[in-house]
């Protein structure tokens, strides 16, 4: 009991004071803002040049899926209503992030169209292109995910990686109605929008009511063009996600390097304060020391 109230009586009570940030703790911090500010100002600088390039090919890429989705226009190829019980959705991001909200809006409407299509009593699984949706997805919407795509977004996606998804999706065994694929459209540097495309499997073209007019089709040229729409499709999809994310995380990493350069200046002016105040201190007791001596 003696030990326990001598401690409390003589605990030292000149201790800093809670919430008090010393010299050292601000000069610490300001300089960790400024490496992180150094850091988000190169990773702008490699988005913007990643953009230019993304830029640059994605007009020919459109060309690509234009011309792939041309049949469906022209043929107003739908699937009936009544028929459609397997529905696929293909997903189309990236596996790496800071990149602002570009993922998660890809994930959004997915997860609401899931929605929409089992209360309507179909089945519906997902195809993830991109580790970053996979993450989003796997915790909640696990049981419709049939395949993941890794390894996407370190490099600019050419026409063969959109062959090697294609070949998945079609050896994957799942034999769908109608599908679609969601990916980010890109519209300017600071915008884009979440856009969804047809899909249709060679059953459900080859049944279609508009496709009687083409009599010299063969089936076999028929499922090589579907192949080969599904191939554009998705090509014309990665090189719209990946111009939108080099776009978002140049936008993303210019808004980090000016909330860095704020905190900055907030840092600065707090070390400047407390310097002066710990300098006006000591003054006080140097004066007050000379005082008391004379």
């Amino acid at each position: 009991m003696f030990a326990r109230t001598s401690a409390l009586v003589f605990s030292p009570q000149c201790g800093q004071v809670r919430n008090m940030a010393t010299l050292k703790d601000i000069t610490i911090r300001l300089k960790s803002i400024k490496n992180i500010q150094k850091i988000t100002k190169s990773m702008k600088m490699v988005a913007a040049a990643k953009y230019a390039r993304a830029e640059r090919q994605l007009k020919p890429a459109r060309v690509y899926g234009t011309g792939a989705l041309a049949l469906y226009e022209k043929a107003d190829i739908k699937a009936p209503e009544d028929k459609v019980a397997k529905h696929l959705i293909v997903g189309v991001t990236s596996d790496r992030g800071l990149c602002g909200a570009i993922h998660s809006n890809v994930a959004k409407a997915i997860k609401s169209e899931i929605a929409l299509l089992t209360g309507a009593g179909k089945e519906v699984m997902v195809i993830n292109v991109g580790d970053k949706l996979r993450g989003i997805l796997h915790r909640t919407h696990g049981q419709h995910i049939i395949l993941n795509c890794k390894e996407v977004g370190r490099k600019p996606p050419t026409f063969g990686d959109a062959s090697i998804v294609a070949s998945e999706l079609l050896d994957c065994g799942y034999e769908f109605d109608q599908g679609s694929v969601i990916f980010n459209r890109f519209r300017s540097v600071i915008s884009y929008k979440t856009d969804s495309k047809p899909l249709f499997s060679v059953d459900t073209v080859t049944n279609s009511e508009s496709m009687g007019v083409y009599d010299d089709i063969d089936a076999d040229v028929l499922r090589n063009y579907q192949e080969f729409a599904l191939v554009n499709i998705l090509y014309m999809a990665m090189k719209e996600s990946s111009t939108a994310e080099q776009s978002a995380r140049m936008t993303a990493m210019d808004s980090a390097s000016k909330n860095a350069s704020e905190m900055i200046e907030k840092l600065t002016l707090t070390f400047n304060r407390t310097r002066q105040a710990v300098i006006t201190k000591e003054l006080i007791e140097i004066i007050s020391g000379a005082a008391a001596l004379t």
